[in-house]
């Protein structure tokens, strides 16, 4: 919960921070459609070096959004696995390289790999290289059923890992990448008040089908802004329960059952008490739902702005290019 950086608004003086939010939704939107027209590995990492460049540029904390990543592993592992074991195009990568494709279940495999499996959770929870663990254990997984096949034999089946689906892998998972950056980079450099005025000017349009833009960017901004606030709540609760005994990480599946069920009754009651704060102190600010509101900073346009449209419509350009061509 530590690295999750969604709503959080990191203060800065990068060319990011003097752009107009209205320009930066704008041109994060346009990026991930352009992103979306590659079709490629190389497009895509020619996408992503442009991400990087642009947020190194911007004085954006390059780090903070790697460690932003760290919540969403099992999202991209999910997809490039999924991506591997069922993409079944192009030529088969095990047998091609000579290596075993005949998988083997037996009671030995399974004993191995129960082995394996409780060895990995063991170190995982002194190490700190956990990706570089769960990579040894799927390679052992692999090797103990392709090696292992004396004794009485369950079942027999055929693995095959092809090129294509590790170039579909990539692809997606380089394309989530660009994708989370940007949307990570909007957050880090724009002040919720700010991203709630852009929206509201930007919806303002839609007015007409009578979609009301005040509160649509309000339900936005709130939501953006309690989304680090209820994070670090829960921080405080985990660290003031292991300081009486509780571990989120050991213990059977009832007892985790049980820490986070004592995890979730404490966060209900906050986010209800911060709720009727909030509200009392809209209230108290005299305000009305549908009514128009002034503000003390009006949003203006600037050269970064003109700037930033050139290039955001100078990639999408390009991207449309090299769609068609």
């Amino acid at each position: 919960m530590k690295n999750v950086v969604i709503g959080q608004y990191v203060p800065g003086k990068g060319f990011f921070y003097r752009i107009d939010p209205r320009t930066k939704i704008i041109a994060v939107v346009v990026l991930m459609v352009a992103v979306f027209l590659l079709e490629t590995v190389w497009q895509v990492l020619i996408g992503f070096a442009i991400a990087t460049l642009l947020v190194l540029a911007g004085n954006v904390p390059l780090g903070r959004i790697v460690r932003g990543l760290k919540p969403l592993y099992v999202l991209l592992l999910f997809t490039l696995f999924f991506n591997i074991a069922f993409n079944r195009t192009g030529v088969e990568l095990l047998s091609h390289y000579g290596l075993p494709t005949t998988m083997v279940l037996s009671p030995w495999t399974v004993v191995l790999m129960l082995a394996a499996t409780v060895a990995w959770r063991l170190l995982a929870s002194f190490k700190k290289a956990k990706l570089w663990l769960l990579l040894a254990w799927v390679i052992g997984l692999y090797f103990i059923m392709a090696k292992i096949s004396f004794g009485p034999v369950w079942s027999t089946w055929t693995l095959g890992i092809y090129d294509q689906g590790l170039v579909t892998s990539a692809f997606v998972l380089i394309r989530l990448l660009i994708i989370i950056a940007l949307s990570t980079v909007l957050t880090l450099t724009t002040k919720p008040t700010d991203l709630t005025q852009g929206i509201e000017s930007l919806m303002r349009p839609l007015k007409i089908i009578g979609i009301r833009s005040e509160e649509f960017a309000l339900i936005i901004s709130i939501s953006l802004r309690y989304i680090p606030t209820i994070l670090d709540e829960a921080n405080k609760i985990m660290a003031a329960q292991a300081s009486r005994g509780a571990d989120f990480a050991q213990g059977k599946l009832k007892d985790k059952v049980v820490q986070v069920i004592s995890l979730l009754v404490p966060m209900f009651i906050i986010a209800f008490k911060r709720s009727e704060d909030l509200a009392d102190a809209m209230e108290s600010r005299n305000f009305v739902p549908g009514k128009p509101r002034t503000r003390i900073h009006e949003l203006r346009f600037n050269y970064r702005d003109l700037l930033t449209g050139f290039v955001t419509a100078a990639c999408l350009t390009a991207s449309i290019l090299v769609r068609v061509l």
